[in-house]
């Protein structure tokens, strides 16, 4: 269909050149016109048929280059199609408005060539400019809201926007289950490149990699078939931009969505970036139970640890306790005393020492 509408322009821009311009190019080849060349019609025809004749070599490269034109506006984000749009307009119309006085010159090349050429450039200038000026215009636009209390500004972007999933906390599973429970709240949104990465994940030759990456894809599976929330798959990308990562960071600040995730790296970028983040270790740590400096548990030495004389014991969710002096434990259940708490967003470490050192002292 769009090889046919290309070869009919053809036609159509032939026959119009023709008419104007076939006697000009007569007398630039020095051949003589006939009689019935006079008749525009005949001056359409013939340029037509020549356009036509053309098409046989250009119309490949032209549908080509269309399509390439029509899948980049597909996989560029609506904002940014929007303001290079908007800017691309109001060159245009500033070009226009410089080339009206210009055209009063009586000099043919600058009233002919110049207005053609302030067209393009300023054209190009005010795409460029709406593109990469999108995110502070919107911020230009959105001005009218910074009156609002900061409290209610966290609690829209927590519960109502956007809740953009990472790689990592897909393939972990948990997100499912508190999707599940409605603890979860506003649109789930998986983003087409993070899919990408799951699928060459699942592509990959390594056993335990592609065992993660096929469990991330049966957890979008379960969320999207099973769970009564809504679930989007944003289809756009960003080519200037190599990292995931960096293109989750992109997507929640053109959407002021919220990026969900267990990285903790990547938990500490959105912070620096003024990012809204969900870290599900972070909830993993504030629903475990409390342990305080000075209370007793019961807990079985599995390993040495890294220092001189340690060991290693688990509680039942996995939190690590360190057991100074507990090397000599290892592979016994023991009463120990808790010492310090350290918790972080990469998860929750307990210090404690043996209750018989303790008595022995």
């Amino acid at each position: 269909m769009i090889k046919r509408v290309v070869q009919l322009s053809f036609l159509l821009v032939g026959g119009t050149l023709g008419v104007f311009f076939i006697p000009s190019l007569f007398s630039l080849l020095e051949v003589s016109t006939m009689p019935f060349m006079d008749s525009p019609y005949t001056r359409a025809g013939l340029g037509a048929i020549i356009f036509f004749i053309i098409t046989f070599w250009l119309v490949d490269y032209v549908v080509d280059f269309i399509k390439w034109i029509e899948e980049g506006l597909v996989k560029a984000p609506v904002a940014e199609v929007l303001f290079g749009s908007l800017g691309l307009i109001f060159g245009l119309i500033v070009a226009f408005l410089i080339a009206i006085p210009i055209k009063t010159i009586e000099f043919p090349l600058v009233n002919t060539v110049i207005p053609i050429l302030l067209t393009l450039l300023l054209g190009y200038l005010g795409f460029q400019v709406g593109f990469k000026k999108r995110d502070e215009l919107i911020n230009l636009f959105s001005i009218s809201n910074k009156g609002k209390k900061k409290d209610m500004e966290e609690e829209v972007v927590v519960k109502g926007a956007l809740k953009i999933l990472d790689t990592s906390v897909i393939i972990d599973g948990r997100v499912a289950d508190i999707c599940q429970t409605g603890f979860l709240e506003g649109t789930i949104v998986i983003p087409q490149f993070v899919l990408e990465e799951l699928q060459h994940i699942a592509d990959s030759s390594d056993v335990l990699k592609r065992n993660r990456g096929r469990r991330g894809l049966d957890i979008l599976n379960r969320i999207q078939k099973e769970l009564a929330i809504k679930v989007e798959i944003y289809e756009g990308d960003f080519d200037e931009i190599q990292e995931v990562d960096s293109k989750l960071v992109k997507l929640a600040k053109l959407t002021s969505g919220v990026v969900v995730t267990n990285d903790f790296n990547l938990n500490k970028v959105c912070e620096l970036q003024n990012v809204a983040v969900l870290n599900i270790n972070d909830l993993a740590n504030a629903v475990k139970p409390v342990v305080l400096p000075g209370e007793e548990l019961n807990v079985q030495v599995i390993k040495d640890g890294k220092e001189y004389n340690q060991g290693v014991a688990y509680l039942d969710d996995g939190t690590m306790i360190v057991v100074e002096d507990g090397r000599d434990f290892i592979g016994k259940r023991i009463d120990v005393l808790v010492t310090s708490v350290l918790q972080t967003s990469a998860g929750r470490m307990i210090f404690a020492k043996p209750k018989l050192l303790e008595k022995a002292l």
